[in-house]
């Protein structure tokens, strides 16, 4: 008899979080990360300008694939020359794949020309589960107001071969002009692909 009490208020929880899940066009979720040289960094800190979130996970095929060929490192110069902020976020849980301590990720963005304006190290998963992170890359976008105008993939064809890049429809640098230019974006939620992340 204790067993239906319990059910309910699971299936509560559940539906609550459900519920939380971010919506395009309302503010996103708001959070605060440390970055791999421990400095604090608030969604609120942004306002004003557009922010990128790429989840990210260096031992992921996908992942690989867009930083091997420079794409991923393209999107993020080409962003924070606009006056984009472009936050990477490492959700991998310790012991897990994609786990790093700061100087191993400060060393990975230096073996691959990165330019990400941070790291944001979320070991715990805090970041990742706000968001409803399911891959990486996993990409966001959120407007100079604060609000959610783009979540998906990074591009339309979900593959590991760098090949298909150049025939893909690239979703976040189009959503990202669409948002600089207060535009609303046309495709603004597509689907992600990738490895799953570790949390």
């Amino acid at each position: 008899m204790l067993m239906k009490p319990v059910l309910t208020a699971l299936l509560f929880a559940m539906a609550t979080t459900a519920g939380a899940a971010p919506k395009i066009g309302e503010p996103a979720p708001g959070f605060t990360g440390m970055d791999t040289s421990g400095k604090s960094h608030a969604l609120s800190d942004f306002r004003g300008k557009p922010v990128v979130l790429e989840w990210t996970n260096h031992d992921c095929p996908y992942v690989r694939k867009h930083y091997s060929s420079g794409n991923m490192q393209q999107q993020q110069q080409a962003a924070t020359g606009q006056g984009a902020v472009w936050l990477s976020i490492i959700s991998s849980a310790p012991g897990k794949q994609g786990h790093v301590t700061p100087a191993q990720a400060d060393a990975l963005t230096a073996e691959r020309n990165a330019a990400p304006s941070a790291v944001i190290l979320d070991e715990k998963g805090e970041i990742g589960r706000l968001y409803g992170a399911k891959t990486t890359p996993h990409m966001y976008i959120i407007d100079a107001d604060g609000k959610l105008a783009y979540m998906g993939g990074i591009d339309s064809i979900p593959s590991t071969n760098p090949a298909d890049i150049a025939k893909a429809t690239q979703y976040v640098p189009a959503a990202l002009a669409q948002v600089m230019r207060g535009k609303p974006v046309t495709s603004s939620v597509t689907r992600p692909y990738g490895c799953s992340v570790k949390y």
